[in-house]
């Protein structure tokens, strides 16, 4: 008999009660980003599991390495089994300075097995301007092994992508200056006009004036005060550490993959009946084997005979009373004796009914 195993899902529920939150844990500044930075390299000191002698272009790049140190080898004669060709990524943050170091990621991009016990060596890194900003080398740290031969061994962890700590230096400086700023944009992570509005309303009180506005739904835009003019990282410290009581559109994700259910503070239902039942199949086969008689000239035959049985719970109907907050939500859906994956269907038929007010996202 076949069994269907499914994942046991845990179902978050934002609580009801208001809070306040730091502008800077919600909000930047534009302007005032880090870049991405990305180069390509190679890793060398590999045992053994490096790029196959196909990959063309790791063998292209251990020869051009060479010849630039005085060692002309012909591509062909390269046998990159302890080289692995590496993507290399960075982030230069906001006014990083020359000479400041930078945590890159390194992940194989040939058909390398391993990239454990490899240091890479000096790489370029460059921005979406194509301007060398960072050069990166140094040991990899993977942070998990790999044991055995073909057959029989075992593997801990990822060991195709790998770190170096502090394994890039800053070549080039972003120029971002704050010196003589007449205004500042601060920008929302999640839009919401509601946050804009309260998050203007508390720059202006805690200045005394009315400096600031909202634009739109995600940003609000700051007139620096011309006493801090000349001092605008002191009034920018200022600001982006003003708490607000944040806002957002009731909302009900569900992510059917995993079973995982995240209901908002503000979801809301209409006065509904429902009832929601399971119904179960289970197929059970076997194997039944027909012997022929004895002295004749038959065969063994071997037949399948299936057995399939059909149960339908018995749900009855439940009156679910308007609802007004999420805990009466959740106790109404846990008196339905209802899992995470009845959950989803329940939620998809209640907005089908117009009975859900609130946006369903599934992921």
């Amino acid at each position: 008999m076949k069994k269907l195993i499914f994942c046991i899902a845990i179902i978050f529920v934002f609580p009801s009660i208001s809070f306040s939150v730091r502008l800077k844990d919600i909000a930047q500044f534009k302007g005032i980003r880090s870049n991405q930075l990305v180069g390509y390299g190679i890793v060398v000191g590999l045992d053994g599991t490096g790029d196959k002698a196909g990959t063309v272009y790791t063998a292209q790049a251990v020869s051009n390495m060479l010849k630039r140190m005085g060692v002309n080898v012909s591509t062909n004669d390269v046998k990159p089994k302890n080289v692995a060709a590496v993507i290399v990524t960075a982030d230069l943050p906001p006014f990083a300075r020359t000479g400041d170091r930078l945590d890159v990621s390194v992940a194989s991009v040939g058909d390398s097995q391993s990239l454990s016990g490899g240091t890479l060596l000096m790489t370029p890194l460059k921005g979406a301007d194509s301007n060398v900003y960072a050069v990166a080398q140094g040991s990899l740290v993977l942070g998990g092994y790999s044991a055995g031969d073909g057959n029989v061994g075992t593997v801990k962890n990822h060991l195709l992508v790998g770190n170096i700590p502090g394994g890039a230096i800053v070549e080039k400086e972003v120029k971002v200056s704050l010196e003589g700023r007449k205004n500042l944009m601060l920008s929302l992570d999640s839009p919401d006009f509601t946050t804009a509005v309260r998050a203007a309303q508390a720059i202006n009180d805690s200045i005394g004036e009315k400096h600031a506005k909202a634009v739109d739904s995600g940003g609000i835009e700051i007139n620096v005060p011309e006493s801090l003019k000349d001092n605008v990282p002191v009034f920018i410290a200022a600001i982006e550490n003003l708490e607000i009581e944040t806002d957002s559109t009731a909302k009900v994700v569900v992510n059917e993959k995993t079973g995982t259910i995240v209901i908002g503070k503000d979801v809301k239902i209409s006065k509904v009946a429902l009832t929601h039942g399971g119904l179960s199949i289970t197929v059970r086969e076997q194997n039944i084997i027909s012997q022929p008689p004895e002295l004749s000239d038959g065969e063994t035959v071997v037949e399948k005979e299936k057995d399939v049985a059909v149960n339908e719970e018995d749900r009855k109907v439940m009156i679910m009373e308007k609802t007004a907050s999420v805990e009466e939500l959740s106790r109404a859906l846990n008196a339905l004796g209802v899992t995470p994956r009845d959950m989803i269907s329940i939620f998809q038929a209640l907005k089908k009914a117009g009975a859900l007010h609130a946006k369903l996202e599934i992921i």
